[in-house]
């Protein structure tokens, strides 16, 4: 069992105004974001499920060329290798769950 406080973890930038702790367990990966206002997402696909929850701020998502706006409390589910990309438009707090494991996220 792993126990540890968030703010414990050590920040990474793994794009340009994308900050995030990340959690692995054998099977998952769950990424605590912080973003920036008006940082892009460039579109992207990998093999893992993605279930992206918006706690503060407002995040454009798109995905089959339709963007949907993600307000707190809003939940978007990707499935594996579709391609997905987004903005935000504030500076936002979002979780994501990753499965499996994103080896690049160590």
């Amino acid at each position: 069992m792993l126990i540890k406080k968030l703010n414990e973890i050590a920040t990474k930038e793994i794009i340009p105004g994308f900050h995030g702790r990340f959690v692995h367990s054998p099977h998952m990966t769950l990424a605590h974001w912080n973003i920036k206002a008006g940082s892009p997402l460039p579109e992207h696909s990998h093999p893992h499920e993605q279930i992206t929850t918006v706690l503060e701020g407002t995040l454009e998502l798109t995905t089959e060329g339709k963007t949907h706006v993600l307000t707190p409390g809003s939940v978007a589910v990707i499935p594996s290798d579709v391609p997905h990309s987004g903005k935000a438009v504030t500076d936002c707090r979002v979780i994501d769950v990753f499965y499996p494991r994103r080896e690049d996220y160590q």
